[in-house]
């Protein structure tokens, strides 16, 4: 089984979007539905906050506190596909950081569910 970490929209979360980094992230990485190419175990969930300067710090902290590496970082699809958009850097430019700091493989997006 894979062990994931969730990365999931701040603001999103906040203002009740639709996507308070609930069941639809967990649901697909347990059921391995959308990007989740098999059944995977969430190991951390980080909450993206504006302007994104916490977010690799936050993510490191999460993978140091939960003393597990995950395999893969997926964005959610919340930040992936988010409209009116993060007018702070893209979903590509959030898993490059995440990737060049950690060196660990990141998705974006997490399931397709509406």
């Amino acid at each position: 089984m894979e062990k994931v970490l969730v990365v999931g929209c701040g603001s999103y979360m906040d203002a009740g979007y639709g996507c308070p980094g609930e069941w639809r992230c967990l649901k697909a990485a347990a059921l391995g539905d959308g990007k989740f190419t098999e059944e995977s175990q969430v190991v951390g969930f980080v909450k993206c906050e504006c302007p994104g300067r916490t977010l690799v710090p936050n993510t490191g902290m999460t993978m140091k506190l939960s003393e597990i590496k995950p395999d893969k970082i997926y964005l959610s699809t919340c930040m992936a596909n988010a409209k009116p958009d993060c007018p702070y850097s893209t979903a590509e430019e959030k898993a490059a950081m995440l990737k060049e700091k950690f060196g660990i493989e990141v998705i974006i997006g997490t399931h397709d569910y509406k």
